[in-house]
């Protein structure tokens, strides 16, 4: 994985079961943006980058889960 120019923490996140997600602007060389959202569980962590069509994706099918499986 290049190196990015520069990294930029939007939010973090905590989530069940102890995991915490740090969700950051990733610039890389060139201007090429990607969406970086990083895992923790414990000492342990995956990073997950996606670009814009693919972010923009995710929210919609996020999105429709959280609205379909919203407790009445």
């Amino acid at each position: 994985m290049p190196n990015h120019e520069s990294l930029t923490d939007i939010e973090i996140v905590n989530a069940p079961w102890n995991k915490e997600l740090t969700i950051s602007d990733a610039t890389y060389e060139g201007g090429f943006k990607m969406l970086r959202i990083r895992i923790k569980e414990g000492k342990r962590f995956t990073d997950l980058e996606l670009d814009y069509e693919t972010a923009a994706h995710m929210a919609e099918l996020i999105g429709k889960w959280a609205k379909d499986n919203t407790p009445a």
